[in-house]
């Protein structure tokens, strides 16, 4: 049985130590990136009922879809990282947030403040908010559980 593991790990040594790369540079970039994306969300950003208007939209139509591309392409990337760290070293969860906070889409908006309505998500990203001096962020009470619709 172990013959045929050490033959394994030979056989696919090159895709194991790039694996392993790939694995070092998700947890190093997610330890610099998280933190540095949780802190530029502005405190008061999931209090209103609708998102924010981006300050890109001033933009020339033709940079802000050159803009719009390259953020979505950011956030699917970051979505994805943050998936493949649930697995491999990193963080993961928070990854997948920031990532799921630069795409896109239909009830974005709304699945961000659920989910960062959740206590453990918003005790880590408050966490990591009081340590760079920042006020916590500001989430609207979801009332007592009887009268949610989850």
């Amino acid at each position: 049985m172990w013959d045929e593991a050490w033959a394994w790990a030979r056989e696919y040594q090159a895709w194991l130590a790039w694996s392993a790369a790939l694995s070092l540079i998700f947890a190093i970039a997610s330890l610099l990136l998280v933190p540095y994306v949780v802190v530029r969300i502005p405190e008061d950003y999931f209090v209103g009922e609708r998102r924010h208007q981006s300050r890109f939209h001033r933009l020339h139509p033709v940079l802000y879809l050159l803009v719009l591309t390259l953020k979505n392409l950011l956030g699917l990337m970051l979505l994805l990282a943050g998936i493949l760290m649930l697995v491999l070293p990193g963080q993961g969860l928070l990854t997948m947030v920031i990532g799921l906070m630069l795409l896109d889409f239909p009830g974005k908006y709304r699945l961000e403040r659920w989910f960062l309505s959740r206590p453990g998500v918003l005790a880590g990203v408050n966490w990591i908010r009081r340590r760079a001096g920042c006020p916590e962020l500001v989430v609207p009470d979801r009332g007592p559980p009887a009268a949610r619709r989850d």
